[in-house]
């Protein structure tokens, strides 16, 4: 097996069935800790500032190690990588249950994140096994893994009352163990691999594979992730607070209108991939941006009481969004944000086809650090304004700023490499030309990518 000319269809539909399986997995591990931690924290007398350092280390760590998981994907292949991880993150899982420590939990949450990291090592095992014009559909199905979360929120309880959290986590272990096996029996090795080893070629250099990190462009597709990822992490665990504190709801009704809100963020990620494939990611970002901002600009608008000088006395009205409009503002929010999601990894293997494992990791990590310190930003925004909407303003002044530096770059590549461009023609992100392949040490991007020196 050399090129994708030698795949077919059954071994396409093979990688990204057990990849996107795998994910799913990896996933709900990542998120135990949403369920077995208040039990932890009760068991272990844990402050609240231990408790949220804890809560938080998977989701640091996840996020951190997606560009060195990246890197080591390119390097040696997803079959050996994923069950890798996998493995070593149910070790990590299993010590959760001998643990008697606060600073060994941490340990064993450092190792649980890992978990969070596989989201790379399948999109850069995935995109191996599928040509230019389906991969964005391929990794948007690859990226519905993120109904993992849901997966944990719905079963784990059951387990909790019936194992205790220690039996929660060994089954949870268990299951991240048989998984690795069958990928590792299951899945095959990438065409790109599979070359390699025929040709008897080493791996590429931890060197040539970051050297793409250098181009203003990758930082840039990262700041994007980390909105439509990492804000939609942080929202989906700040909202349930911002309905009992803005609206007076009880927690279990303000938890169902969070998941109304989680829900399209994962389901329709696969979507997103179809419509980046069939109209272009460009278009699919710009659409996400646009949406989004007059979405946050309504949801940021705190509820507010007028007093009008009339001319036979004071008129007064109050403005503010019923709880109903704004979950549906949220549940829009929510599906703008799967499909920019999609549209984010539908750009790296176009520009960067040689280098998924190391681009796609940085913005994921970038994404996931998003996930990590946003929630913390509302928090002191909170804090400091007294102002529920306060979160809202924040976001939507970084998709403001998003949205200008995306829009100005692509009009400055499209400018310099076609003069009297017409106005639609910077919506297209499919190349001009076919794409070079890399010298040694060297990333090309695609002809139509912008300098690197651009912004």
């Amino acid at each position: 097996m050399h090129t994708l000319d030698d795949v077919s269809r059954s071994d396409q539909y093979r990688a990204l069935g057990l990849s996107t399986f795998a994910f799913t997995v990896c996933f709900a591990v990542w998120t135990i800790f949403s369920i077995i931690g208040v039990q932890i924290k009760q068991e272990l007398g844990l402050s609240d500032t231990q408790f949220g350092l804890l809560v938080a280390t998977p989701v640091l760590t996840g996020s951190v190690s997606r560009i060195f998981l990246g890197v080591w994907t390119e390097q040696f292949g997803g079959r050996v990588m994923f069950p890798l991880q996998m493995l070593i993150t149910a070790v990590a899982v299993w010590l959760l249950t001998s643990v008697e420590t606060y600073w060994v939990f941490l340990v064993a949450a450092l190792g649980l994140g890992l978990a969070g990291g596989s989201f790379i090592v399948g999109v850069a095992y995935t995109s191996r096994w599928f040509e230019k014009e389906r991969q964005g559909t391929a990794l948007g199905i690859f990226g519905a893994g993120n109904v993992g979360a849901a997966v944990t929120n719905f079963a784990a309880p059951f387990l909790v009352v019936a194992l205790g959290w220690e039996g929660t986590a060994r089954v949870y272990a268990i299951v991240l163990t048989i998984t690795a096996v069958l990928f590792y029996m299951l899945a095959k090795t990438d065409p790109v691999h599979e070359a390699r080893k025929i040709s008897g070629e080493g791996p590429v250099s931890t060197g040539q594979q970051l050297e793409p990190l250098k181009n203003i462009q990758v930082w840039r597709f990262a700041t994007y992730y980390f909105f439509v990822f990492g804000a939609f992490v942080a929202l989906a665990s700040f909202l349930p607070r911002y309905y009992v504190g803005a609206y007076g709801l009880e927690l279990t009704t303000a938890g169902v209108f969070a998941g109304l809100y989680s829900l399209p963020g994962s389901v329709f990620r696969a979507l997103g991939g179809w419509m980046s494939d069939k109209w272009g990611a460009r278009a699919v970002m710009y659409a996400t941006f646009i949406v989004s901002l007059i979405v946050l600009f309504i949801m940021s608008y705190p509820e507010t009481s007028y007093t009008v000088a009339g001319i036979n006395g004071a008129i007064e009205f109050n403005f503010g969004l019923s709880v109903g409009f704004f979950v549906a503002l949220t549940v829009l929010l929510g599906f703008m944000m799967s499909l920019g999601k999609a549209a984010v990894y539908k750009h790296i293997p176009v520009y960067y086809p040689h280098h998924v494992g190391s681009v796609g990791g940085l913005v994921g990590m970038i994404g996931g650090l998003g996930g990590f310190f946003l929630p913390i930003a509302f928090g002191m925004l909170l804090d400091f304004t007294g102002v529920w909407t306060a979160p809202f303003m924040l976001l939507f002044a970084l998709v403001a700023v998003m949205t200008i530096w995306m829009h100005v770059a692509i009009r400055r590549m499209e400018r310099a490499r076609h003069p009297g461009l017409a106005g639609e023609r910077y919506l297209s992100d499919v190349p001009d030309q076919p794409l070079e392949k890399p010298q040694p040490g060297k990333a090309r991007a695609p002809a139509h990518a912008e300098p690197q020196t651009s912004s």
